[in-house]
């Protein structure tokens, strides 16, 4: 049963919009890494500040957390029942990202006005510099966890849709 869900992957890839739907079908709270991390000014909690908050969703019962962050991937990892890993193509990511620029969200506490090169060079490093590492952290915890890989959005709609979740 899934009561403890993360939803990862790469920037853009829609993770949010996934989570989103998740939650709606489930009932499930959920919760957005980036609204933890980020202030509305902008700037962002200590790493300290980050991992209190972040221990206190974990205490929970049954949550979604929406958000790689990969320096707590593991912890996060420890504690979940259910992964769902969006492993988009990098085109897919950055029209994603850029598709949302000047969109007002719920994952995130401002309203992005451009797309940030230095942003976009992450999501173009991402399935070399990131990922690699996910999925080594996903095989060591496998154990105990349903994985569910989703590599493209149709296969997450199918997801959704099989489950009941649109």
């Amino acid at each position: 049963m899934m009561e403890k869900v993360l939803i990862i992957g790469c920037p853009g890839a829609g993770k949010s919009t996934f989570a989103r739907k998740l939650r709606d079908g489930t009932g499930l709270p959920l919760h957005y890494l980036d609204m933890l991390w980020h202030r509305p000014d902008r700037t962002n909690l200590s790493p300290e500040e980050f991992d209190a908050r972040l221990a206190g969703i974990l205490e929970g019962e049954r949550w979604i957390i929406d958000g790689n962050y990969l320096r707590t991937l593991e912890t996060r990892l420890r504690r979940c029942d259910t992964v769902f890993l969006l492993d988009l193509p990098v085109e897919t990511c950055l029209a994603g990202a850029e598709a949302r620029v000047q969109t007002v969200r719920e994952d995130l506490p401002w309203v992005e006005t451009e797309f940030d090169p230095e942003f976009r060079q992450y999501i173009l490093d991402f399935p070399r510099e990131q990922l690699p590492r996910v999925y080594q952290l996903l095989e060591h915890y496998r154990k105990g966890i349903c994985l569910v890989i989703l590599k493209s959005r149709e296969e997450a709609d199918r997801y959704l849709d099989s489950h009941h979740m649109t």
